[in-house]
């Protein structure tokens, strides 16, 4: 496709006209479709089917005749802790594994550092006069709708190909005593797919920085979730951080929502063992302890790493093709019209889509109003707003191929419609993106 932002505006317009006919059309096919959460499809939630009848009548007793029927086992049973510590990077001793939701461990980390503080903390961060997080952007809406809950100033930092951008990470965390952390999806990142590269990581694990209780909410969502047959590995963060003289700067979180059935999975904790001494001592008031029976059930399943493994080959044969549909008509429609660019993520999953500035707000409601639903405008940003109303979130899991194929093509000419429109107007020409 020819530049659409150097094109002569007596072609332009006769372009945008097409667009306008096209999409006509689209609106009186009255579809319904949705690319708007990263939600399994349920031939993928299928794939742990053999589940529903595990662990079996007669099969409750966990290894050191733990009764899985009963209360206690506060730190999960520990062929789960076994199972599940190389996702998280640390010795079952110091993995916990509990209910069905990472992000419930999450808000809950973060009330209670609220209210008592972390481990090494002089006062709880609800005492202190300003607390502020770092927040990687377009990132997670739901991690900063937690910092938000608990009023929690986000600063946002731009994510890059290999994650955050550190000079500014590094500048802030070292001269401003009110952060005391950053959200981070180190692997596969929502939405764009990055990838952190070591010398990220490195970063992250040995910077100074003014609050002695800084802490790194490591979210390693998409640890097993590749597309391709790279399987990408990042360096281990409880590791670096001990290594650098900050053992519990980290705090890693993990679970099998992706994995097996997302409403019935498990969460993983994993960090240093002060830090685990902490959260035990939370969960204590917190609840009499986990369901066991499900903990039994996802190692009945899954058995070992080889296990999780082939069930996620399983998760990658479902999801490569969908993926790979979306941006193949990308690049057929959009490449080189200078309106849009997009990331190609090895895992995860998400593709972010980067239009002209002002315009994604218009792509999601011309979207919208022809039966395509999407993730709201501004939704990766603090607050949902996107400065350059330029993001869009693409979550191509749920809907089946052929869904996938009449979505992404109905979106482009969305995006198509809504640049040349704009481009029309006068609007800046620019997209305010880099990947």
């Amino acid at each position: 496709m020819s530049d659409l932002t150097r094109m002569v505006p007596t072609r332009l317009a006769r372009l945008h006209q097409q667009y306008c006919e096209r999409y006509e059309h689209l609106r009186s096919q009255r579809l319904h479709l949705s690319l708007a959460r990263g939600i399994p499809a349920a031939d993928q939630v299928a794939l742990s089917n053999r589940m529903l009848s595990l662990p079996g009548e007669g099969d409750y007793m966990a290894e050191g005749g733990v009764d899985c029927r009963n209360y206690t086992g506060l730190q999960g049973i520990v062929e789960a802790r076994r199972l599940f510590s190389g996702v998280v990077g640390v010795p079952p001793e110091q993995v916990i594994v509990a209910g069905n939701s990472s992000l419930a461990f999450m808000y809950d980390c973060i009330g209670y550092a609220w209210r008592h503080g972390m481990c090494d903390s002089e006062r709880p961060w609800g005492k202190e006069d300003t607390v502020s997080f770092l927040c990687p952007v377009p990132g997670y809406d739901r991690h900063f709708r937690i910092a938000e809950e608990y009023g929690i100033k986000l600063i946002p930092v731009p994510l890059l190909d290999n994650g955050p951008d550190m000079v500014m990470v590094r500048n802030i965390a070292a001269h401003d005593r009110s952060v005391k952390g950053i959200w981070c999806v180190p692997k596969y990142s929502n939405p764009t797919g990055s990838v952190y590269a070591p010398d990220t990581i490195e970063a992250l694990a040995s910077m100074p920085t003014a609050a002695t209780d800084f802490r790194l909410f490591w979210d390693n969502a998409y640890a097993v979730h590749h597309l391709t047959e790279e399987q990408v590995e990042i360096a281990n963060i409880v590791q670096l951080c001990e290594q650098h003289g900050y053992p519990e700067r980290a705090l890693v979180f993990a679970s099998t929502s992706k994995m097996t059935m997302a409403g019935s999975g498990v969460a993983v904790f994993g960090s240093s063992p002060r830090n685990v001494a902490w959260m035990l001592d939370r969960l204590n008031i917190h609840t009499v302890g986990p369901d066991k029976l499900n903990q039994l059930r996802h190692v009945r399943f899954l058995k070992d790493e080889a296990g999780i493994r082939g069930l996620m080959n399983q998760h990658r044969a479902i999801m490569a093709p969908k993926f790979s549909e979306v941006l193949s008509i990308f690049e057929r429609e959009l490449g080189g019209s200078g309106v849009a660019q997009w990331t190609k993520p090895k895992g995860g999953y998400f593709i972010s889509l980067d239009v002209l500035p002002g315009c994604a707000k218009r792509v999601i409601d011309l979207a919208k109003d022809a039966g395509i639903a999407l993730t709201a405008a501004g939704a990766p940003f603090p607050g949902g707003c996107d400065p350059n109303d330029s993001n869009i979130r693409i979550a191509p899991s749920f809907a089946t191929l052929e869904q996938i194929k009449t979505a992404a093509e109905a979106i482009t000419l969305c995006v198509l419609l809504s640049t040349t429109e704009a481009i029309l107007k006068g609007a800046p020409q620019k997209i305010q993106g880099g990947f």
